[in-house]
């Protein structure tokens, strides 16, 4: 299914004749880019693909060869073929870049230009986040997605041994390395420079924009929750109540007829 952006207000100037294409997938991470998309207020195509048996169709090997979602395809006036982008830190890093760099921090302290250590905090935690997102964190809650579909859908005969080796594995493994993890969240939107209120400081980034999936599809599920990190669940209730974000979200609920940030 293909869908057009068509907001004509407050287009962002920076686009000129550039196509940019949105692949969506149901119940993916794509929701992310739709947010970048409509935070830098871009003219962009959606196209929109159904799982089929819980994997991506094969129609989206012939954009990606791994056929997963979210793509982007950036293309110029004049280019001959578009660009196609895969990986989200990677799409949004490319979509900051060309066409909004408001949403990363200022590198360099004044003075320090292109020194060793002279970077800003601000931009050294955007590095780390735009990494750590999909390095560290989303892996331990796919881990958790796993392992409650074994859970659900383990044969009754063996569902017992299942459920023990799981129960083990989250006690010993997954669920302190979860709390750790947001922990540091918590203590990161704490310790925000300039004032605070996002993960790298006063203003909105691609990092706040990357790290809302997995925290929101966290929140309440696992060991997420406001009574034990209230800072951090906080912090994920204003980026939900962004005008850019809510913009996707009724943009996905037009699409699709539901909104759930579930993994």
């Amino acid at each position: 299914m293909s869908s057009d952006n068509a907001e004509g207000q407050g287009r962002n100037t920076r686009q000129g004749n550039t196509k940019i294409v949105l692949y969506w997938l149901e119940k993916s991470r794509s929701q992310r880019i739709l947010w970048l998309l409509e935070q830098l207020n871009l003219n962009y195509e959606l196209n929109t693909y159904k799982r089929q048996n819980m994997q991506a169709p094969p129609e989206l090997k012939k954009i990606h060869p791994l056929g997963k979602a979210p793509l982007i395809s950036v293309q110029a006036a004049g280019a001959a073929e578009p660009l196609v982008l895969a990986e989200s830190g990677l799409m949004i890093e490319y979509l900051i870049d060309q066409f909004g760099p408001e949403l990363a921090p200022k590198r360099w302290q004044d003075g320090k230009e292109d020194q060793v250590q002279g970077e800003t905090e601000e931009w050294l935690r955007y590095r780390y986040l735009m990494h750590y997102a999909e390095g560290t964190l989303m892996p331990l809650l796919v881990t958790v997605l796993l392992f409650n579909t074994i859970k659900a859908k383990s044969p009754f005969f063996i569902k017992p041994l299942a459920n023990a080796i799981v129960g083990n594995v989250e006690s010993m493994y997954l669920n302190p390395n979860l709390e750790q993890n947001f922990r540091l969240l918590e203590d990161q939107v704490k310790s925000a420079p300039n004032g605070g209120g996002f993960l790298c400081g006063s203003k909105l980034t691609g990092a706040d924009i990357l790290l809302s999936f997995p925290l929101g599809a966290a929140k309440g599920r696992s060991s997420f929750s406001k009574e034990k990190y209230p800072t951090l669940w906080d912090y994920v209730e204003r980026l939900e109540a962004m005008e850019g974000f809510k913009r996707a979200v009724q943009k996905i609920i037009d699409v699709e007829g539901s909104y759930d940030p579930a993994l």
